[in-house]
């Protein structure tokens, strides 16, 4: 069973990602703010971290940025879950460490999609 780290202060957003991971057979931990994500993150070691870009205090990337320069976290795979949808915000989320960016409004079911094709690239990477 994988573990993910959801962190997306929009309570509406979270409670769906969390709802549909679950159902897909994921244990998920749900954090409101980037710090917490960040705490999370080096706690937990979760398997995936979706981000918001947008939160209070450390924004995702700020996060991603943190768990990359990490040995620890270094290798934890991210997608980033935001409303940002410009060239240059997606720009920014791959060249801040992103394995993957979703733009808001998504579907549910591509977002699992998405986690499963990152899982499978991750463990495949670590073979």
């Amino acid at each position: 069973m994988t573990t993910i780290l959801i962190a997306d202060d929009d309570t509406d957003i979270r409670d769906l990602v969390v709802f549909k991971l679950e159902q897909a057979g994921h244990t998920v931990i749900a954090v409101g703010d980037g710090l917490a994500a960040l705490e999370g993150a080096r706690r937990e070691r979760p398997d995936l971290c979706v981000l918001d870009l947008m939160m209070p205090g450390l924004s995702g990337l700020d996060v991603c940025a943190d768990l990359r320069r990490n040995e620890a976290t270094a290798s934890i795979p991210v997608i980033m879950l935001t409303a940002k949808a410009q060239e240059a915000d997606v720009t920014a989320g791959f060249a801040t460490g992103a394995d993957d960016y979703v733009v808001k409004p998504f579907s549910p079911r591509e977002l699992v999609s998405r986690v499963a094709a990152v899982l499978a690239r991750s463990t495949a990477a670590s073979r």
